[in-house]
């Protein structure tokens, strides 16, 4: 197992550990009070720690070096760990909403709601701590399944936030308007937390799809390669279908350069090598293919894709 590979899941670890404590505090908590919010929170959280387990299982495989099975490596299982994580997510929205609309019709009284209240306090904290670190090490390594663990964390801080709010006003407003019913304040604030789900589910499902479907690389990172080719000139005088595309942290670039037809293959082959090492010195890792081929000035061809 590499360094880069050990930092991964030694940050997972961090997120199994804290999702298993707090499932198991909102689980007791929500049951006691009856607040289908702070259930909801548990199932949220439950599914945060079914997707870091994920993510655990992702990183390491992705870490193994490329074999005769996976000549281009294993970096898409972090692609796919990320769009397991959003189905995931979705599912949870949807017993939310099940739930809530019909808490939402029934209204149940919350018992001490303040309890719900502090250990929704205490769930945001841990996790704006925990999506912190994953944050810093996913942006580190280019991790994609970290990057979508992270995002499950920090959007459970808002949504912990939202529940906590509407089990405040319940407390607060049960002490202050006693005879006014505020109950139906938990499950509204539980559909809230429904909605924020699913919009992170949606953009999660992006992020990672979009690898496993080989889209190219953003337009500033090609705009980067062909400047790392062209600052060759005149030795180099057109790059032709350049192709990209990534999988999980590891970068592919394939293209073909027109050079001056009157350097020697030697030359030729030096470089190729020092515009891909120069390229990888940006991008770590980046497996870099270049074609050589004559240029002859107007018949040659353009550029193709």
């Amino acid at each position: 197992m590499t360094g880069i590979t050990k930092r991964k899941t030694a940050a997972i670890a961090i997120s199994v550990c804290s999702n298993s404590t707090l499932v198991l505090m909102k689980l007791i908590v929500g049951i006691t009070i009856g607040s289908v919010s702070v259930i909801s929170e548990a199932i949220h959280s439950s599914v945060d720690l079914v997707a870091a387990l994920i993510a655990f299982w992702a990183v390491k495989t992705a870490g193994k070096p490329a074999d005769r099975n996976h000549p281009f490596g294993h970096g898409k299982f972090e692609n796919l760990s990320g769009t397991v994580e959003a189905l995931l997510i979705l599912a949870a929205a949807a017993w939310i909403l099940f739930e809530s609309l019909r808490k939402l019709r029934h209204p149940e009284p919350i018992e001490i709601a303040g309890w719900g209240a502090a250990v929704m306090l205490l769930s945001a904290a841990v996790n704006i701590a925990v999506s912190t670190t994953l944050f810093k090490v996913a942006k580190e390594t280019d991790s994609v399944a970290l990057e979508a663990d992270a995002w499950h964390l920090r959007t459970d801080v808002y949504t912990s936030a939202g529940v906590m709010a509407g089990l405040s006003a319940i407390w607060i407003g049960g002490m202050l308007f006693p005879h006014v019913n505020l109950n139906w304040m938990d499950p509204a604030a539980a559909i809230g937390v429904a909605v924020l789900i699913v919009k992170a589910a949606y953009d999660l499902t992006v992020r990672s799809a979009r690898d496993l479907l080989d889209t190219s690389l953003p337009p500033e990172e090609e705009l980067f390669i062909r400047r790392e080719v062209t600052i060759h000139a005149p030795s180099v005088r057109q790059v032709n279908r350049l192709r990209t595309r990534k999988a999980g942290p590891t970068r592919f670039i394939e293209m073909t350069i027109l050079i001056d037809p009157e350097m020697t293959v030697g030359e030729s082959h030096k470089l190729t090598e020092v515009i891909g090492i120069n390229i990888r010195k940006h991008y770590p890792g980046t497996s870099v293919t270049i074609h050589v081929e004559p240029w002859y000035g107007s018949t040659s061809p353009p550029e193709q894709f």
